[in-house]
Formats: C-alpha cells, structure tokens, sequence
C-alpha cells in the first residue's frame, strides 16, 4: 500500500496512534461512519467496574453463594497445607523421643486421610463456584443484552444515521462476548485469588513473621509493576475494541453492498479498505496482547526472587534458630500459594481490558440521550388527517439549515405530492412528520393539535409508510404483510395482497404466503420487495399514508395496476407521495416542487405546467429522455 493510499484512509478512519476523537471521520446523516473514529483509554475505569457490578448484583443470591464456595475453597486449601506442619514434624521428621514407626505411620495414614477430606471439599466447592458463576455471568449478560437492545429502541433516528451498523452490532457481540469471558472465570478467579493472599499472610505471619515479612516487603515491587501494566494496557485494549468494531462496520457494509462494490470495480479499493483496517487491528491487538503478555513474566520472575530469598533465609533460621523443618515447609509452600494468583491475577489481566473496554463502548449506547421524552400530551379519539405545516424551518445540523419556511395544508383524502431535484427536502418533510426529528421551528399539527403533544407511538399507529429502501423480516410472506396491522384476518392479508398488485407473484411462490423469506427477503426481486411493503401499508387501517418513492423499483405496467389500487385506499386518507416519476403525481391534489428547501411552486399538474416553471422543466426533461 503507497504512501498516499495510507494517508487517505488515516484520514478517513483515524490513525491507530490517535488519541483524540478530533481525528475521527466527519458526523453526518448520511455517511453513517462519523464517531469510529474515537480512540483513547477508558475514561472512568472504576464507574465502568462498579456499573459491571449493578448487573451483578440483579444475581445477588447466587453470587454470594459462589462468594461463600470461594471462600471456602480458599480456606479449605490454606488449612490442608498448613496440616502438612504437624505431619511433618511428628510423623516424617525422626524424633528419638518417639522411635515407634508404627504409630508414626498411622498417624502419617489419619493426617494424610484428613488432608484428602479436605481437599475433596476444596474440589467441590470449587466446581460449585464454577457452575454458580455461570449462571451469574449468563444471566447479567442477559440483562445487559437487553437493555441495550431496549436502549436502541428508545434512541432516535440521528443516532442510526450517524452509526455504522457494524458498530453497532460488535457492541452486541464482540463487547458483550468480552465481558462474559470476564465474568464466567477471570471475575471469581480475581476474588478467589485475592481471599488466598490475605488469608496466606495471615497464615504466614503466624507461622513465621521473618518469613513472612520477606514475603510481605516484595509485595510492593509486585503491585508498582503490576500497576505500571495496567496503566499502559488500559489504552491499547479501549484501541483494539475500537477497531475491531471500525472492522466489523467496515465488513458488514461492503458485504451487503457487494454488487455495488463489482458493478464499479472498487474490489481493489475494499481490499485496500479491508487491509488497511485489519492492519490497524492486528496492530492494536499486538500491542494489546504484548501489555497484558508482560505481566505475567514480570510478576512471576519477582515471586521466584521472592521464593528464593524465603528458602535462604528460612534454611538460616533451621539451623540458627532451631525454626522446625514443618514450619519452613510450609512457609514455601505459602510463597508459592502467595505468589501463584498474583501471576494468575496478572495473567487475565487481557481478558480483564477487553471487558472493559467492551463494557464502556456498550455503555456509551446505554448513555445516549433517548428521544425526548413525550410532555404535556393529549389522547385524542382518533386521528382523521388534517395536516397543517407552518413557517416550518429544519436542519439536522444546526449551522446547515434543510428546510427553509415551508407553509402547506393537507386534509382527509387529498394526495399531496413532493417533487424536486435530489436533496431538495422531499424526504427530510416526511421525517418530520413522524417525529424521527424535532428540532425545528415552525409548527407541525394534526388535527390542529401540535405534533409534540402527541405521543410518538400514538402519532406512528396512524401514519403507514412505504420508503424507497425496502425492508422484510425473516418469516413468512403472511407475517411480513400482517406486520402492518398484527390483528389483520388471512382475507384481509389476500385483499392488501391484491391492491398492491402482489398476489398473483406471491401464490407462484413455493408455499405461497407461508413462504419463508430469509435474508432480507433475498429470493425475491427488488420490485417484489417493494410490493409487499407497498401491502404492508396498505393493509394498515392508518389514516396518514406516507409514500417515498414507494413505486421506484417497479415497472411502469406494475406502477399502473399499483396506482390503481391505491388510489381505493387513499380515498379517506391523506396522502403524501414522494417522487421522481411525475407521472405518478398527475392526480394530486396539490403538487409542491421544493428546490434547496423551500416550495418554488404549488398546485395541480396542470396548473404547474402552465405556469412555465420549475415543475414544467422537469416534466418536458422527463419527456425529453422518454
């Protein structure tokens, strides 16, 4: 890859080296790309850990259990070891005053008897521990599963549109799977492995305080190192979840745009992409895996050095001080015992940061400011369709201004169409009718009641769209129809069915409606796609309908019978239609032509073309390329 190349796609993404979010890629509405470009270490690391440990906490009960078989796994081992003293001083090391060696090795039989006992309870309780924390783990992970998908749901349109969906989507599987390998082994190791080292100081101190002051002294040199780990990994892990999730986007993107990406031979250039981000990512987790890597080494080579000095000094005392050779045993057994979960310790420090640098970006999502909440509204009856946009201005930037004082009034049955060039506003109308935005000045009402004191679920059961993208869920063709209205009868479903011109198409399918479409609806054409959305909205008993280009993807001849059929359901229903095709708004009521914002132009078709505007350029270009 050149030097230009990289310079390039450093600009787009971010650099690997970045520490600011200054160098991410541009928000906007439509690039979906804007914030993955955020890097840095985790900001809060103890509120990430204590909100890691709310979810916990809905497993109380069972996490205390798996707390109480912790403890008494530990204990259970500190005293098995701590009997090896006594067997070792009576029974295996040779006392003249007690030359009996038959009563030595029955005594040998009952303490070695006991230490099994023992350590079968050590064995239990451990696996107890392991099976409990599954169950804590799964089920906090459930939970923050769930509230982050509940959170999406309550996130508004800006939120998607300024998100890759890739990202998004890592938040749910990467980040989350990193948390549950956390919290399935490494969370109860960190506790287990703590309650060993007090209770061993404890135990060595009481044994021996010289011994176990030598222990107690390396301590420090252990947690500075440690430490400094710590502090350098934080960054390289919050950097490689990053990137993984800049991967993900990156991947699900140009896969599901696939016959974009071969239609202009851009497969260089995705693999240039492609290199380019799995490069940064191989890079961060490098640097990431080398952090948590070291520690391990560190720390192990300083707990040798500390077992080292124990064995002299200890062997010192045996022969100076007349220190029992049971009480030195043990001693280097319990450095050994001291040292060993603080290189375990140190060893899942990796799977340590990536949890929680899984856990920040999943609680960015959980941070994000909902839609605002709905205030001071009114539950009207029903809604009838008399629409009214005053002196309405928008942007959905607030320095860049979309919609510029647009003024017009629609009522039950009237078809209101929107044309104009490309980015003109058509769309941006509809999305403020919908509430997907707010931020605008003017005044939208229905009904005369303004639009923000109705509630949104209210405002959305009685607008039924069909948008230029098409969208079906994986079921049935009966399922993707009746998601318009969910207590629609099988004959009311057939009735949508044949308005929107798809029932004939739908019963050459192999089982008919109870065909299951997969994938986004992947076996069948676009234009069958959009018929079945065009049914869905038909199907909906919503007095506002709502059509953005609802007939691009079909054929004139289809676009016919099509219009034919909704032209029964629009009857009693205020329509607004989204077009490029003029010859689908020749029988609007009131067709508004909108050129950088602002309505140019109103009335009827023939109104329009006699004016010798804007509308009638269009409609004689049209003509022109016909």
């Amino acid at each position: 890859m050149n030097t230009t190349t990289q310079n390039r796609l450093a600009a787009k993404y971010g650099s690997s080296e970045s520490k600011s979010s200054s160098s991410a890629a541009t928000i906007n509405v439509t690039g979906k790309r804007g914030n993955m470009g955020a890097t840095g270490k985790p900001k809060e690391m103890w509120k990430t850990i204590k909100r890691l440990l709310k979810y916990l906490s809905t497993e109380r009960t069972h996490f205390i259990l798996a707390l109480i078989c912790a403890i008494l796994f530990t204990v259970a081992n500190l005293i098995a070891s701590y009997i090896l003293r006594p067997i070792m001083n009576k029974f295996l090391y040779f006392d003249p005053a007690n030359p009996d060696l038959t009563e030595r090795l029955e005594g040998l039989g009952i303490g070695l008897g006991i230490m099994a006992v023992i350590y079968a309870v050590a064995v239990f309780s451990q696996w107890a521990q392991q099976r409990i924390m599954l169950t804590v783990s799964q089920n906090s992970l459930k939970h923050m599963r769930s509230d982050l998908y509940a959170k999406l749901q309550t996130l508004p349109m800006r939120y998607f549109d300024t998100h890759a969906t890739g990202d998004i989507m890592s938040r749910f599987t990467n980040d989350v799977d990193a948390i549950g390998e956390m919290l399935n082994t490494t969370l109860i190791q960190i506790i287990s492995g703590s309650i060993t080292i007090v209770g061993t100081i404890i135990l060595m101190m009481y044994t021996s305080p010289i011994l176990g002051g030598i222990t107690l002294i390396m301590t420090p040199l252990l947690t500075l190192a440690s430490k400094l780990i710590i502090k350098y990994g934080q960054s390289s892990y919050s950097l490689q979840q990053r990137n993984l999730g800049m991967l993900n986007a990156f991947s699900e993107e140009t896969i599901s745009g696939q016959k974009v990406v071969k239609v202009f031979n851009h497969e260089d250039i995705a693999n240039e992409e492609f290199e380019y981000l799995n490069n940064q990512l191989c890079e961060a987790q490098i640097k990431a895996q080398f952090t948590s890597g070291i520690m391990g080494p560190v720390t192990h080579q300083l707990c040798n050095v500390s077992y080292a000095i124990t064995a002299c000094v200890g062997g010192l005392l045996v022969i100076f001080k007349g220190f029992d050779i049971g009480g030195l045993a043990i001693s280097l057994n319990y450095t050994r015992s001291f040292n060993r979960p603080i290189n375990e310790i140190s060893m899942q420090m990796n799977t340590v940061f990536s949890a929680l640098a899984g856990a920040e970006r999943i609680f960015e999502v959980l941070d994000e400011e909902p839609e605002t909440p709905d205030s001071n509204t009114v539950h009207p009856d029903r809604i009838t369709g008399h629409i009214k946009l005053n002196n309405v201005s928008f942007g959905y930037v607030p320095e860049v201004t979309v919609l510029h004082d647009i003024t017009l009034y629609a009522k039950p049955g009237q078809k209101i169409a929107f044309v104009g060039s490309t980015g003109a506003g058509k769309t941006t109308v509809t999305n403020l009718l919908s509430r997907f935005y707010d931020n605008l000045t003017g005044e939208i009402t229905i009904d005369d009641i303004p639009i923000e004191r109705l509630e949104r679920s209210f405002l959305r059961q009685n607008i039924a769209m069909v948008l230029q993208d098409t969208h079906l869920f994986t079921g049935t063709v009966r399922e993707n129809i009746r998601y318009g209205r969910l207590d629609a009868t099988d004959e009311e479903v057939i009735q949508a069915a044949k308005i929107a011109s798809a029932h004939s198409f739908i019963m050459h399918l192999p089982q008919g409606y109870d065909t299951v479409l997969e994938c986004d609806g992947a076996n069948l054409s676009q234009g069958q796609r959009q018929l079945l959305n065009i049914a869905r909205a038909a199907i909906s008993k919503a007095p506002i309908l709502v059509l953005d280009e609802a007939t691009s993807s079909v054929d004139t001849r289809t676009e016919k019978h099509i219009e034919e059929g909704m032209d029964a359901i629009m009857e009693s229903r205020t329509t607004f239609v989204i077009a490029h095709r003029l010859s689908t708004v020749r029988k609007a009521n009131a067709i508004m032509v909108l050129e950088k914002g602002r309505i140019v132009e109103r009335g009827s078709h023939e109104e329009l073309l006699a004016m010798n505007g804007r509308y009638a350029d269009l409609y004689n270009e049209i003509a022109e390329l016909d």
